[in-house]
């Protein structure tokens, strides 16, 4: 029996190793077939897992080793568990665990302390004393407010720039009143005013005087006076007045004239101010008129054709007129309404048309000086502030030679032959500002 069994096992053992190549024979024979085919095993590559049959690769440094027994289920995900561990050593041992990087303490800036008060011991009286000093300055000390890092770098640095404490004054904004008026055109504003005191310097009067033959500065301030009481009657534009003497001046330093057409360059002028400024421009008639027909149409009209091309039409030039209205609103300290200022102003601008020595100054210095002489006859406090030196650009310095000449005027104005001026500014209309006592302390 057993020998029928081993010849069937040797017979079959070349079927079984056919169909199951590279595989583990069936057990029981397993003996058997190994010894007759241990040669060949060996000599032969194994193929891959075919069926339920495996080979597990060897590791590293080992030989390779067969599984020489049926593989199950549950033999099978033994034997996959115990790979995957393997592996796993295998590739935990080639490769270091990182160490991990040291967390770094997040650093919180705290405030040093005070500095500690040193106290010198003399005696017990005066233990007792610096105790009960130190006691009360810890009191106040929690009392006070704490100072931000921001601050004590702050004072640091203008301590070290020697920059004082002392608060600077504020420039008032002169425009607040008039942000919802559109025709103050605020946002244009300090525009429009850089560009007047740049176009001031040009087409300038000289000092026309020596050049001209018949004509001096006291008839000069008879025509000024009789244009000034011509548009007081007329009731014209205060930019027409301004704009008429400035005509004047100008081509009084182009052209020399005659004492008997100096009236009718008056006349010509403000009939040019007239149409250049105003809505309802007088006609030649009422000048005419208001000349007591010294000259009639025909040489009115011609005298206005000669001042223009002897202008060469330049008439879009800045006035003091215009200067005094911003001038005036940065006196006026955010008082939208101060009458009494304006009048003052006003009055010490139109004595400002009848000085010739006036003539050659900007049109800005004579306003501002005008404003000036108006504070101090007004004996307002502080005189100049910084926002007029902001608004004018003038120091309070430059401004006395001018203030002088109109306070000088102010002074002689009653007893003058030539008081249109200081007549209109002694009515009720204007508040009689004409009447407050003169500063004669500046013309010492």
């Amino acid at each position: 029996m057993a020998t029928r069994d081993r010849n069937a096992a040797a017979a079959a053992a070349p079927q079984l190793h056919h169909h199951n190549r590279g595989g583990v024979p069936a057990l029981g024979k397993q003996k058997a077939v190994a010894a007759g085919r241990a040669d060949a095993m060996n000599r032969r590559a194994p193929l891959g897992d075919i069926g339920n049959f495996v080979g597990v690769r060897a590791t590293e440094g080992k030989p390779h080793e067969h599984v020489n027994r049926p593989i199950t289920r549950s033999f099978g995900a033994q034997l996959v568990k115990s790979a995957q561990a393997n592996a796993a050593a295998i590739k935990n041992a080639a490769i270091p665990p990182a160490r991990p990087a040291p967390r770094q303490e997040r650093k919180v800036w705290t405030r040093p302390p005070p500095p500690e008060h040193v106290i010198e011991i003399s005696s017990d009286s005066d233990q007792s004393n610096t105790q009960s000093e130190s006691s009360a300055s810890s009191v106040r000390s929690r009392k006070k407010v704490i100072n931000t890092l921001t601050s004590v770098l702050s004072a640091r640095s203008k301590a070290a720039c020697g920059i004082t404490d002392k608060p600077r004054e504020v420039i008032e904004d002169i425009d607040k009143l008039d942000a919802n008026n559109e025709l103050a055109v605020v946002e244009y504003i300090e525009d429009i005013y850089t560009f007047y005191r740049t176009a001031q310097h040009e087409s300038r009067p000289c000092d026309y005087i020596e050049t001209q033959v018949e004509i001096n500065s006291k008839m000069r301030a008879i025509l000024a006076d009789w244009i000034i009481e011509v548009h007081h009657k007329f009731e014209l534009m205060p930019e027409t007045l301004y704009l008429t003497m400035y005509i004047v001046d100008q081509y009084l330093s182009l052209q020399p004239v005659l004492r008997r057409e100096l009236q009718l360059v008056g006349v010509s002028a403000m009939l040019i101010a007239c149409k250049y400024e105003e809505i309802w421009a007088p006609e030649v008639n009422d000048f005419i008129l208001i000349s007591d027909s010294a000259y009639s149409r025909e040489q009115i009209l011609s005298m206005e054709k000669g001042i223009l091309n002897r202008l060469e039409w330049n008439l879009t030039v800045p006035t003091s007129y215009m200067f005094l209205v911003r001038f005036l609103k940065a006196a006026s300290s955010g008082i939208k309404t101060d009458k009494e200022m304006e009048n003052m102003v006003f009055f010490f601008a139109e004595l400002s048309l009848m000085q010739y020595g006036l003539v050659t100054h900007l049109p800005s210095m004579v306003a501002a000086s005008a404003v000036y002489a108006a504070r101090l006859t007004l004996k307002r406090a502080p005189l100049w502030t910084d926002t007029l030196k902001h608004h004018t650009g003038f120091r309070e310095s430059e401004l006395m030679e001018c203030t002088k000449m109109l306070v000088s005027a102010h002074l002689t104005a009653p007893e003058s032959k030539l008081r249109v001026v200081y007549k209109k500014y002694s009515s009720e209309k204007y508040g009689g500002v004409a009447l407050r006592p003169p500063a004669e302390e500046i013309c010492k």
